[in-house]
């Protein structure tokens, strides 16, 4: 097994068992708080400091990841995220609002610390020339981290119904702590560190390709958790009347399914050139909520309309997420890749920031439909700026 190969498991275990917390965390707040008896606005507050932190992380940590080393700041990201569980692991009159926000910011920067140094340092394993291979490496990262993030959140809803809120905090804390010791001998030294030390001004993209694509990532994201991270949990069990049980199931199999999408994504996609399968993939992607508007508007069956477009919509936005994702580690320069990449999903976070504070205002005041319009708006946005990308030829490994 070649030293690359090895570098890339470690990278890719790290995430994965990062990812499992992060999922079920997410499952957990949500449907706790839910229970207690807050609205779908109330929770997607407590998600604030999450995705306004994830912005900020990237932005700076793609300068801490050239200037630091690679491994620092993924080993920094899993330190903070068992700090954030151990922070709900408090008695229940001390889960006010407050505290909540601050552990979610703890762990929004434990995220994007993980996310941006596992992301840039693939595109320092691969050769330029290989890009066939790049694009795979990506996918299989990108659709194996999801397939587990689908696990957590059944793990969450699992662990909310047996152990409790309080137990299942601390037994992720319990396992992400032991990861964390394993990262600390394995991952590499130095991996990512910049030869020529960036200036701090230089965390902004110069480049005209990220620009373009950290825009379309931004509105993409966000047309994806308007409706995803508050109101559908929300509607599958106030409408439906599902329990917790399946509603953490039912979208754990989504994003399950929407990692292995993901992972296969090169060869639906085939090694074309970059801007052309950007464009079509979202715009396709754009129809699918405004489908399920329309069915919803139309009185058809709300399980048949919503599940069935939740399905055809989660393969969507798969090839175009695993699209995105190879596209930024592709045109990413070689020395400081954090910088570019940091850049990058700082857009991504703040598409999820902006998806977020609309997923439970526009839900609570409006109901589903009118999220569903405005992803299908935002999807829309994104493909008009995918045309805008310069072409970016992909070379079979």
């Amino acid at each position: 097994m070649s030293a690359a190969i090895r570098q890339y498991l470690v990278i890719t275990g790290n995430y994965w068992a990062f990812t499992l917390t992060d999922g079920a965390l997410r499952m957990l707040v949500v449907l706790h708080f839910h229970q207690l008896g807050y609205s779908p606005l109330e929770i997607a507050l407590l998600f604030i400091f999450y995705e306004f932190f994830g912005v900020v992380t990237n932005l700076v940590g793609g300068y801490l990841g050239a200037r630091m080393g690679l491994n620092r700041t993924m080993n920094i990201g899993l330190f903070l995220q068992i700090a954030a569980l151990a922070m709900l692991a408090v008695p229940a009159a001390m889960l006010t609002v407050p505290w909540v926000m601050a552990a979610q910011a703890l762990s929004g920067i434990a995220k994007d610390l993980n996310k941006m140094s596992a992301k840039s340092g693939i595109k320092l394993l691969v050769p330029d020339e290989q890009q066939g291979t790049l694009y795979k490496w990506v996918a299989i990262l990108t659709g194996s981290k999801n397939t587990l993030k689908g696990v957590g959140f059944f793990l969450g809803g699992v662990l909310l119904m047996s152990v409790g809120f309080t137990g299942a905090v601390l037994a992720m804390a319990a396992a992400l702590g032991l990861v964390w010791l394993a990262s600390l001998f394995l991952l590499k030294q130095e991996l990512g560190k910049s030869t020529a030390k960036p200036k701090f001004r230089e965390i902004l993209s110069k480049s005209p390709a990220i620009n373009v694509l950290s825009a379309a990532r931004m509105f993409l994201f966000g047309a994806r958790d308007v409706w995803f991270v508050v109101a559908l949990p929300v509607y599958l069990h106030t409408v439906f009347g599902w329990d917790f049980w399946k509603v953490g199931g039912f979208m754990a199999i989504w994003v399950i399914g929407y990692g292995v999408i993901q992972t296969i994504a090169p060869r639906i996609t085939g090694t074309s050139e970059g801007k052309q399968p950007a464009a079509f993939w979202a715009a396709g992607l754009a129809l699918v909520p405004a489908a399920i508007a329309l069915g919803l508007m139309a009185g058809w069956s709300p399980q048949i309309v919503v599940v069935g477009g939740l399905l055809l919509f989660g393969v969507l936005f798969a090839i175009n997420s695993s699209l995105h994702s190879y596209l930024i580690v592709s045109y990413a320069r070689g020395d400081g890749v954090s910088l570019d990449v940091g850049f990058y999903y700082m857009s991504n976070a703040a598409g999820r920031l902006l998806g977020t504070i609309l997923s439970g205002w526009v839900y609570q005041v409006y109901g589903l439909e009118a999220c569903l319009w405005i992803s299908s708006g935002l999807v829309s946005t994104a493909a008009l700026l995918s045309l805008m990308l310069p072409e970016r030829h992909v070379v079979k490994a």
